[in-house]
């Protein structure tokens, strides 16, 4: 029986999510002890990306929506995992007040030729905002659909000009306590920090979202800018964004740095490739009726649903190890 098989659990045995947040906090008080280190993403760089990748524009907007049932507002604005407002899913919701979303700046720098540090309205200005109506699947199992607001994210990286030693693109959240109560308590090491590769922020899905359903995005969402990447699983899509960085190697990230075994760099959706503690071979989507908060299962879908329009970002990777 190979390690994967032995690692397999049943979903009846999958532990309850409260329980979960639980032993989150228990990992965190262990991952701060002296005693213990933690592995990054520098142990082996994964290989390079196919020499072109071409998708054209209609496949890239046939992955812009879906006729999909939309999740209703109010689940979505209140059932969110934003570990600096609690690990809780309301606590981002009754905690969100808290979090000062005007003025705000983001830092670009690294390997680029015009580096800086802009106004929200700066960094955006002159693009057009679109909607998207995104499938959103977190890694632990449950899923929504939802419409978004804002601009691609490649429209605002071609400004700053990244140079050819750019290979990676750098995020980072604001990680204030003060405003940001969850910081706390060291469930992760802050601020929150995500990447990309950069063929994969330079892809037509790649979006910078400032709204949803038609509003302003809310404090429990990543207001006032965060990032979604469809095909990923959701904590990939870094909330409230202050730094960007174009870099030549691969940056760590919140939760690998945290778990390296369960959350890998790439994170795309993937229903053969098992959480280690669950399977993802199907999902629960959020369906918000007035009985129950989770629709039936459904199967997970390769790439979540995305492979037509982002496959060939990974043409020749294995994608069991860098998963």
């Amino acid at each position: 029986m190979s390690l994967r098989d032995a690692l397999r659990i049943p979903l009846r045995e999958v532990t309850d999510e409260a329980v979960y947040a639980d032993r989150r906090r228990l990992l965190a008080a262990l991952a701060a002890s002296p005693a213990l280190t933690l592995a990054g993403c520098t142990e082996a760089a994964p290989p390079p990306p196919p020499a072109k990748t071409v998708i054209t524009p209609e496949q890239a907007k046939a992955g812009f929506r879906t006729d999909e049932e939309l999740t209703r507002y109010e689940d979505v604005t209140s059932y969110n995992n934003f570990y600096e407002f609690g690990s809780g899913k309301a606590d981002p919701s009754r905690a969100r007040k808290t979090l000062r979303t005007s003025p705000w700046h983001v830092l670009v720098g690294g390997e680029c030729a015009k580096p800086g540090r802009l106004s929200l309205d700066d960094l955006l200005k002159g693009i057009k905002p679109e909607e998207r109506i995104y499938r959103l699947r977190c890694v632990e199992g449950w899923s929504m659909v939802i419409p978004w607001l804002g601009v691609p994210l490649s429209s605002v990286l071609k400004r700053f000009e990244p140079t050819s030693k750019a290979k990676y693109v750098a995020f980072v959240s604001l990680g204030d306590p003060a405003q940001m109560p969850g910081i706390r308590v060291p469930i992760l090491d802050w601020p929150y920090r995500e990447g990309l590769r950069i063929d994969e922020a330079m892809h037509p899905l790649a979006f910078l979202a400032t709204g949803l359903y038609g509003k302003p995005l809310p404090q429990q969402n990543g207001a006032p800018l965060r990032l979604l990447v469809p095909w990923k699983y959701g904590f990939k899509g870094i909330k409230s964004i202050v730094r960007i960085e174009f870099v030549e190697k691969m940056p760590e990230t919140a939760w690998h740095a945290s778990q390296p075994e369960e959350y890998g760099f790439f994170s795309n959706v993937n229903p053969d490739v098992d959480h280690p503690r669950w399977s993802q071979a199907s999902e629960r989507r959020i369906s918000g009726t007035a009985s129950k908060l989770f629709a039936d299962r459904i199967p997970t879908r390769p790439f979540n649903g995305y492979g037509p329009q982002v496959a060939s970002l990974y043409a020749g990777m294995d994608l069991r190890k860098w998963f």
